[in-house]
């Protein structure tokens, strides 16, 4: 289960991220500052908003310790804050001063890396302060960075599409075209996957693009082999651009937010979807799981922060959502058959119907006499209960979707002024009728698309 337990709503403008450390939370925003929330009561902080950027901040980050928080702006500096008192202890400024769009510390916090929209890639000293290193990416601004746990490599992702490894001498190990249209966000999990005899780890990342898809890989290291990257699987859950995405401290979880306002939790190993989350209200910018707890937080274009608490024992109870999965019903599985049973307050019957592998085509084919004679529920109020919740299912399906003419091609809003005659022609026959007079048609249309005729 996922349960919405606090929403933020301090932030003026978009919500770009949000980080965790073991007692706190940090978001922030396209207004220019960074908050910071005690994570015993999400209260604000005495010293927060941290105000500094002349511009948006786009990425912040707590060193390991959870002492130091770093921020990044479009002024072209990555900023270091105390996050014990909120002091600005040092400002960095990016070479070149290009925007700078995400920064990430070394698991060993000897190194702050500051990527930038030139492509430029920087690692900073954070005892001295000086610049260590410095690099470039070909052809993109550099949109996305995570460090392996050892700290012996890190990766990035551009706009062009690539996922670059490099050493920790900023030496290029490993270039490969990811995302077609740009990579947006990576994560690598802090657990290897495996050992082989030989002694090399394996290390999971997920990186997700502007293909609204989400690819798993596996990244193989060691001094005498080099550095390979060996594609997995690829996640489909999204309808639109992914733009973050974050293993839980375990590795067991995968988090996933998107332009199509959803957040969607995976299960690692199997790549199934366990939870769809569709509280915000616009684009999912970012998403963070605590270190050591089952929260979740997720900021939005929608300017809030929701904080989710997970319950991994209970999984089928996952999809309490106001939107259910996006699949067909007659194309549902197994699990998504025993999520739906849980969202109906059904759960006493997911093992008979695991047991008797009723997936979503078998579910609309069920009957008052299946029910008794096959899956042997001998209870009337029981039966009628559960032909009552599969009868609201039918009518769901029947029930006509905002067509795509509507929706705006790129954002995928409900478009202001979209009225055409044969638009509404073509809707009109989806509903089975048809009319001459515009009133008779305005009254036929839809509540929410009534709003912008």
């Amino acid at each position: 289960m996922a349960t919405l337990i606090h929403t933020l709503a301090d932030h003026s403008d978009d919500v770009n991220y949000c980080a965790f450390s073991t007692s706190c939370l940090a978001t922030c925003s396209l207004d220019k500052t960074i908050r910071v929330y005690s994570l015993s009561d999400f209260t604000e902080l005495p010293y927060s908003p941290l105000e500094g950027h002349a511009y948006a901040v786009h990425c912040c980050c707590f060193s390991p310790s959870g002492r130091v928080l770093a921020s990044c702006s479009t002024d072209g500096t990555a900023a270091l804050w105390d996050s014990r008192d909120g002091r600005r202890l040092a400002v960095l400024q990016q070479p070149g001063a290009s925007p700078v769009r995400v920064c990430r510390f070394s698991p060993e916090a000897t190194y702050l890396l500051a990527g930038a929209a030139d492509g430029s890639v920087v690692l900073w000293n954070v005892q001295s302060l000086k610049l260590y290193r410095s690099g470039k990416v070909k052809g993109g601004s550099l949109m996305a960075c995570a460090f392996s746990p050892n700290g012996n490599f890190f990766v990035t992702g551009s706009s062009s599409g690539d996922l670059t490894i490099w050493d920790d001498k900023m030496r290029c190990l490993y270039n490969e075209k990811a995302h077609d249209l740009g990579v947006t966000c990576c994560d690598i999990s802090s657990h290897p996957v495996s050992d082989s005899e030989n002694g090399v780890k394996y290390f999971q990342m997920a990186s997700c693009g502007q293909d609204n898809q989400i690819k798993l890989w596996l990244i193989l290291f060691a001094d005498f082999l080099g550095v390979q990257l060996k594609y997995k699987c690829t996640l489909n859950g999204h309808s639109a651009p992914v733009l973050a995405c974050a293993f839980s401290c375990d590795g067991r979880l995968i988090v996933s937010g998107s332009v199509d306002k959803c957040v969607i939790i995976y299960e690692t190993s199997t790549g199934n979807i366990l939870h769809t989350l569709s509280q915000h209200t616009r684009y999912v910018t970012t998403c963070a799981f605590a270190p050591h707890s089952l929260l979740l937080a997720t900021g939005s274009m929608d300017k809030t922060v929701h904080i989710w608490q997970l319950d991994l024992k209970q999984p089928c109870a996952g999809d309490t959502v106001e939107n259910e999965s996006k699949v067909a019903v007659q194309d549902w599985s197994e699990d998504d058959v025993s999520a739906w049973l849980c969202t109906q307050d059904l759960a006493d019957f997911v093992g008979l119907f695991k047991m008797n592998n009723i997936d979503g085509k078998e579910l609309l084919n069920l009957t008052k006499e299946s029910l008794a004679n096959e899956l042997k529920i001998e209870s009337l109020g029981l039966r009628s209960k559960v032909l009552k919740k599969i009868e609201e299912l039918r009518m769901t399906m029947i029930s006509v979707s905002v067509p795509d003419e509507f929706l705006c091609p790129i954002t995928r809003e409900l478009m202001n002024d979209p009225v055409i005659a044969t638009v509404l022609d073509m809707y009109l026959e989806k509903l089975g009728e048809s009319f001459s007079c515009n009133h008779q048609r305005l009254c036929l249309i839809p509540q929410e698309l009534t709003a912008f005729i």
